[in-house]
Order: structure tokens, then C-alpha cells, then sequence
């Protein structure tokens, strides 16, 4: 993962009123006459989505727009109030509504809406996904086929790997790797690709470099351990592409043990293949990490750690959904998994946690600037559907 700090006059309005089925001339909005009340009654709380990409929500007497419906895209509204309005010799029934926070409220036409809720949708993710990691079954998805640049998520292959040839045993974490690369020792001391430091010829125990690629997302480190395990870096990449292959991952392409892109790799040596970066789809991150879960369950209690000193280097955990973190929910019980961030790939993310109650949930979200926040909602998305209940 790139270590990248993280991101972070008047136009008229027309309004077509429709009355006994026919449409009204446009009005704009700063006509000189408002709209005059005819009647109002209560009605039975309920719930609005947009129609389209239409309308907006205005006061009562349609002096001072409050919002654009565009501005609320995937919001539900709930209408407590029916009222019929007259401009000039037409009239119109119009809806007081309010979103669920109750800050933004007024009246609108009621054409601009339909009955319902507004279906759950994410914005800003290109691409995501919330599995079961019970059955497997994937509960929601935005274009969750579609094979995409990783960057740093891909590490989750290379720990699956890792901890299948680690095999629990003891002698394998204790294992010394010695470093002869100038080029990872070099890329260790990238402020953009580094982050845990090498020494040459310095000798790391398999479970340093452990620690350093999974808390950390040290590029350098996976790269090393990809060597272990496969012999070479070509080696262990073609270890990668075979078991997505045999867990039947056909759109999944893996050219980095690490994530960075060959266009970065290049300067160190360890540009590999013909394509310039990992691609795979949401739906395919999210098997791989369900694989990685049941097959080595330890990999949740790592994911909690905050940070912990590795060689004397503090490594730390970027996932801002764990507790003491900005984004942290208790309800979630969130405590995995892996981020991920290259300029190519965007920022990503996939999480896991479980609710009490439910099953355990993984998501995953793909270029996405809100990657924590985007989580939280496709995590509570997830949990609000029967499927996900014990």
C-alpha cells in the first residue's frame, strides 16, 4: 500500500404541476406569487424514494428551495402531511416530508416521488460486495464480477499462502529469511512503497515479516515472504494465479505478491508478467478473504491488533473501523481485515465482523474514497437482510 496521506448568479427552477391529469405550464422559482394553501391533512406516516433525477423540496409557500432531490440520491423520505397547493389557477397535491435525520424537510410534489424505500445503493465504490461468510451467498454486490486493480487486498492471497506452508508449526514462524535484495532494501526505505525497514543481510523470522505485511501492508515484506514460500518471486506469482484457478476464480489475475503495479515494481527489480497490475473482482476479494478466514481463523485475532512493535518498528493497522479508531461501530464487532491503496486502484477495503445474532459478514469496496464509512452502511445493508440472521 501506498502510504499516502489519506485524502480527504441564482439558476431558475421550474416546477410542473400536474392537476386532473394534465401538466401544468413550468413555473420558476422566483415568481413573484407563491403558492397559497387550500387544504392540509395529516396522513399515515409513510415512506418515499426519488422518481428520478427531478424535483426538489421547497417551504410552503415555495419562496425558498431547501434541496435538490439530486442531492439525495439514495435517501428515504417519510411524508407525514398531504397538501394541496395553488399557484395562480392551478393546483397540485404536494407531500411534507423529511429525511431520517430529520434535517432536511419541506414540501414537495408528490409525483416527484414513489412509494417505498429508497433501494440501498453506495456512491462512491466502483465496485463492492457483502458475502455471508457462513454459506458463501453473495447478499449484495455492485459490480462484483467486474476483475479491477487491488492494490494492497492482494496481500490477502500471499498471507493465505504464507500460513498454508507456515502450516501451524512452530519451527516455519520461527524461520530466518535473510535479506541479500538491494531492491526491497530500497523499497523498505520508500516513504510511498516501504514502511517496515530491511537491513541487508539482515535475517527476519517469517513471523516479523508476518506481522510487518499484514498490520503494516509493508510491500517489501510480502515480497519476501512470496519468496519463501514459492522459491522465487516469478514462482510464488504463478502460486498465486494457480489457486485462483482451483478455488475457480476465472477473472482474477495476480502479477504482485504485494499490490503495487509493475510500473512501480520496475524500479526495484520485481516487475512481473505482462499485465501492470493484480486484477480481481469484488466477489473474488471476498472468497479469498472467506477462504482465508475459515482456513486459518487466527487471522481475525491478528486483525484486531492496533499496532505492535516488529524488530523494534512499530507496525500499525490502517483499518479505521477497529476499536479507538474514527470509524469505529461496536454494533459491528468489526475485526478484520486488510486495506489497500494505490493512485490506480483507488483506496480499498475489505472488512469483516459479526453482529450479534447474524452471521459473519465480508465486505469489500473497491476504489472508494469513503472506503470506512461505505463499509459501516453496506455492513448494516447486510445485516438488515433475513438471509444474514442465525
Amino acid at each position: 500500500m501506498h502510504k499516502v496521506a489519506m485524502k480527504r448568479g441564482l439558476i431558475a427552477f421550474a416546477v410542473a404541476i400536474t392537476f386532473g391529469g394534465v401538466v401544468s405550464p413550468v413555473v420558476p422559482i422566483h415568481a413573484a406569487t407563491g403558492y397559497k394553501t387550500v387544504s392540509t391533512k395529516s396522513i399515515k406516516k409513510t415512506a418515499y424514494h426519488k422518481k428520478s433525477r427531478k424535483g426538489a423540496i421547497f417551504n410552503k409557500t415555495h419562496t425558498r428551495k431547501v434541496s435538490n432531490l439530486t442531492a439525495h440520491p439514495n435517501t428515504t423520505w417519510y411524508a407525514t402531511k398531504r397538501a394541496t397547493l395553488k399557484h395562480g389557477k392551478t393546483k397540485g397535491v404536494y407531500l411534507y416530508v423529511k429525511n431520517g435525520k430529520g434535517n432536511v424537510k419541506g414540501w414537495i410534489w408528490h409525483n416527484y416521488l414513489k412509494k417505498g424505500k429508497a433501494p440501498f445503493a453506495l456512491r462512491k465504490a466502483k465496485a463492492a460486495v457483502a458475502m455471508d461468510a457462513k454459506t458463501g451467498k453473495v447478499v449484495w454486490g455492485k459490480h462484483a464480477n467486474t476483475a479491477r486493480p487491488i492494490a494492497s487486498v492482494s496481500k490477502l492471497m500471499t498471507l493465505y499462502l504464507t500460513l498454508k506452508k507456515i502450516d501451524g508449526k512452530s519451527s516455519n514462524w520461527n524461520h530466518k529469511i535473510k535479506i541479500t535484495s538491494r531492491g526491497l532494501v530500497s523499497m523498505s526505505r520508500s516513504a510511498a512503497y516501504g514502511g517496515f525497514h530491511f537491513k541487508l543481510n539482515h535475517k527476519y523470522t517469517v513471523r516479523q515479516l508476518y506481522y510487518a505485511a499484514f498490520l503494516d501492508s509493508s510491500n517489501n515484506a510480502a515480497i519476501a515472504l512470496g519468496q519463501w514460500v514459492g522459491g522465487s518471486n516469478g514462482k510464488f506469482i504463478r502460486k498465486m494465479n494457480a489457486q485462483a484457478k482451483a478455488w475457480k476464480m476465472g477473472n482474477a489475475h495476480f502479477v504482485s505478491a504485494s499490490g503495487l503495479e509493475n510500473s512501480d515494481l520496475r524500479l526495484y527489480g520485481y516487475a512481473y508478467g505482462h499485465a501492470n497490475a493484480n486484477k480481481v473482482s469484488a466477489k473474488d476479494v471476498a472468497l479469498i478473504a472467506r477462504h482465508l478466514i475459515i482456513s486459518y481463523p487466527r487471522v481475525l485475532k491478528d486483525g484486531k491488533i492496533g499496532s505492535m512493535k516488529v524488530n523494534g518498528q512499530t507496525c500499525h493497522n490502517y483499518n479505521n473501523l477497529l476499536k479507538g479508531r474514527k470509524y469505529y461501530r461496536a454494533s459491528l464487532r468489526v475485526d478484520g481485515l486488510k486495506t489497500g491503496y494505490t493512485p490506480l486502484a483507488g483506496y480499498c477495503f475489505v472488512g469483516t465482523g459479526q453482529k450479534s445474532g447474524k452471521h459473519r459478514v465480508i465486505t469489500v469496496v473497491l476504489h472508494d474514497e469513503d472506503e470506512f464509512t461505505e463499509t459501516r452502511s453496506l455492513m448494516n445493508h447486510a445485516y438488515s437482510l433475513r438471509s444474514m440472521n442465525d
